[in-house]
């Protein structure tokens, strides 16, 4: 019983809408707009400290639950009333500890209330929507207790903290072993930013029906000369090896031609199937052609995210050894808990991606999972803006092992860092293509 185990007070939820500056296309779906579940919890210690801390994600259903049974506004409908539940199930929660023990706690109420609510619906919530639809909350809290103490909450993860070590959310082979041993005690000083190029994004002027005209950049070769870019995340289609391997080295055509303009001599790429790869058959052939057809954006693939359907139980057959001893292959939807990072190794991936919306406790965990089987690690975006791009940015910052931020709600979404961008400068513009995410060192989560 530490005196600075925390109670949940008062807690509070809304929704606000951005509309998409431009249409984002990823997975074969496109997406307009986003719709973010914002959540403030009011804490106290048992010596009586308070704080307010506030979590907030885009509930992207697109990407959480795509489905061929139920519409999309039925789905985020759906996923937005399990946050608001799980919001209210919180206000009733009357126990002390730790953020990760309450989150914890709180965690095996959410499918059978996601199953309450979709009881009517032809198909149930999927985990991953799940995690999506209450990570906002999981962030609040920990974000509260931080601020309750007047500590950064990555500062907070020893035992002098934790009641109990990670074998209770792990395995044994965590006995004794607490989350400080798997994050920093202060961010990383800067961090390069990956720039999204979706299947729709123009490359060159030629690709542009018209121009917006808001003074933001509008092609590839725009935004890095603006940014100083030298991270680059594609989207694929993952059906089209053609139009796959083309885009690859149109990319690189682009980024050859501005890079060398600002005496750049060196730029990676992250390539993101969104699981529309048949079988690891197809990420061998696109990888041998890109090989081929552009040799130098080969060197430049920094590693690639989940080629194949994200219900790996479901697909045996989709083992990515061959792939993964090319370069790291790494899941992404199909992370939904220890169970499925243990399957994705069996598989032969060599790398997980976490993602703030998943649930902040989740992905400190599953980062500690990783780094303890020597897997490689990412932090990605969901066209996070505001709030919930500084949340998965600190993430990126207190992990050790990872190297780079992925954020690009600047491009689709910049209305949403309005007022954010203010208060965290370093953190929305860039610099030669770098964050300075050494802002993210206040109380709570750091912002």
């Amino acid at each position: 019983m530490l005196s600075s185990d925390i109670r949940l007070r008062e807690l509070s939820s809304r929704t606000v809408r951005y509309a998409y500056r431009v249409p984002m296309k990823f997975g074969g779906r496109v997406v307009t707009d986003a719709v973010l579940l914002d959540v403030d919890v009011q804490v106290e210690t048992r010596d009586g400290r308070r704080g307010v801390g506030h979590g907030s994600m885009p509930m992207s259903n697109a990407w959480a639950w795509p489905s061929q049974k139920i519409s999309g506004p039925d789905a985020l409908a759906a996923m937005i009333a399990l946050g608001e539940q799980a919001v209210r199930d919180a206000g009733a929660y009357r126990e002390f500890g730790h953020p990760l023990e309450i989150t914890y706690a709180l965690a095996t109420s959410h499918p059978s209330a996601a199953a309450a609510l979709t009881s009517s619906l032809a198909e149930p919530m999927p985990r991953l929507a799940q995690l999506v639809a209450t990570s906002p909350l999981e962030a609040a809290i920990h974000d509260a207790y931080g601020k309750a103490l007047g500590v950064n909450a990555y500062n907070t993860l020893g035992p002098e903290f934790v009641n109990c070590d990670l074998s209770h959310y792990l395995t044994d082979e965590f006995q004794g072993e607490y989350l400080d041993r798997y994050t920093s005690r202060q961010p990383k000083a800067s961090m390069p930013l990956y720039h999204l190029v979706g299947a729709l994004d123009p490359l060159t002027d030629a690709d542009l029906p018209e121009r917006i005209g808001d003074g933001l950049p509008e092609t590839l070769g725009e935004w890095i000369a603006a940014d100083g870019l030298a991270h680059l995340k594609i989207k694929l289609n993952g059906d089209d090896l053609a139009w796959d391997v083309e885009r690859v080295a149109a990319v690189d055509r682009v980024a050859a031609e501005a890079q060398a303009k600002r005496g750049c001599p060196t730029w990676r790429y992250s390539l993101d199937f969104n699981e529309r790869c048949a079988n690891v058959e197809y990420v061998l052939e696109f990888l041998a052609g890109i090989r081929e057809r552009a040799p130098e954006a080969w060197d430049r693939v920094h590693y690639i995210e989940q080629p194949t359907h994200r219900d790996l139980r479901a697909h045996p057959e989709n083992k990515m050894h061959a792939a993964a001893k090319l370069k790291p292959v790494v899941i992404d939807e199909s992370l939904i808990d220890l169970d499925s990072l243990l399957y994705c190794r069996e598989l032969g991936y060599s790398g997980v991606a976490l993602k703030a919306c998943k649930g902040h406790s989740e992905a400190l965990l599953m980062g500690a999972a990783a780094q303890k089987y020597g897997m490689f690690l990412c932090v990605q975006d969901l066209t996070c803006p505001g709030a919930s791009f500084l949340h998965s940015a600190s993430l990126s910052a207190r992990i050790p092992t990872v190297a780079a931020i992925e954020g690009n709600a600047r491009q689709y979404c910049p209305a949403g860092n309005q007022g954010w961008s203010e208060r965290f400068p370093s953190m929305f513009q860039l610099h030669d293509g770098t964050l300075g995410t050494a802002a993210l060192n206040g109380p709570g989560l750091g912002f």
